[in-house]
């Protein structure tokens, strides 16, 4: 009769997921590594779908510097981003790199330029010289005109 085998125990790659150490290099979905790739990397350098780490490459990235589609962090490249300094077609943070001094919100249909401003007084004032009532907040900030304009 043949022996029945022991219980299994826990692999290295499941002890890695429930915090174990990290590899150097790590490949797979949801690597863990100082260098990760795949989908759902974490890191200090991620690449992948949804990178996180320190720096991040991939379509929505999250961590300090990110280049990406859609990103979120402190220094940010990409398409629709958020962060400390961003460079983008559409973001919000208060330094856009390579735009004009002070502008934060931009809007570009033909229409009036908008901006916001940190506080609720000054974006009543815009709105009265626009013409419009009210206010409505964008993030932390405020924008003149109780509607948010629409293409």
């Amino acid at each position: 009769m043949p022996t029945p085998d022991p219980p299994e125990s826990p692999t290295d790659s499941a002890q890695q997921a429930c915090g174990g150490k990290p590899k150097f290099l790590a490949i797979g979905i949801a690597p863990l590594g100082i260098i990760s790739i795949g989908i759902v990397p974490m890191g200090v350098i991620s690449i992948g779908v949804v990178p996180m780490g320190v720096l991040s490459l991939g379509a929505v990235a999250m961590g300090v510097i990110n280049a990406s589609v859609v990103g979120m962090g402190i220094l940010i490249a990409g398409v629709n981003v958020m962060g400390v300094w961003w460079v983008g077609m559409e973001g919000m943070g208060p330094y856009r790199l390579g735009a004009p001094s002070g502008q934060v919100h931009h809007h570009e249909h033909g229409q009036r330029n908008l901006y916001a401003y940190p506080s609720r007084e000054e974006a009543l004032r815009k709105a009265k010289q626009l013409g419009c009532e009210g206010v409505h907040a964008m993030g932390s900030l405020w924008m003149p005109c109780k509607d948010h304009p629409t293409p």
